[in-house]
């Protein structure tokens, strides 16, 4: 399932700058940046609990945000991407 993942990490702390590094590196992980706070993630629900998982224990609740949004397997009609940075397809071929 793709999974649309965005955050807002209040970084006017040192222990925020942290934060935000380790919530990017743990989406990172997991799926695409599509724009800095945006990551998409293709993700069986084992994987999808488990990274819910890292990010609400590495956020302070009471400063930073995330929200969730399941496209499910039928995401490729949901998604209509203009402007800047290419689209790409996380089930196609892979080029290193």
């Amino acid at each position: 399932m793709m999974v649309l993942i965005t955050y807002d990490v209040d970084t006017t702390t040192s222990a925020g700058k942290k934060r935000l590094r380790q919530v990017a590196k743990h989406c990172v992980n997991h799926g695409q940046r599509v724009q800095y706070s945006v990551f998409e993630c293709l993700v069986d629900p084992a994987q999808f609990a488990n990274l819910r998982n890292l990010l609400e224990q590495t956020i302070d609740p009471e400063t930073d945000s995330l929200r969730y949004y399941q496209l499910g397997a039928n995401w490729k009609r949901r998604v209509i991407h203009i402007g800047a940075k290419a689209a790409y397809d996380p089930e196609g071929p892979m080029i290193i």
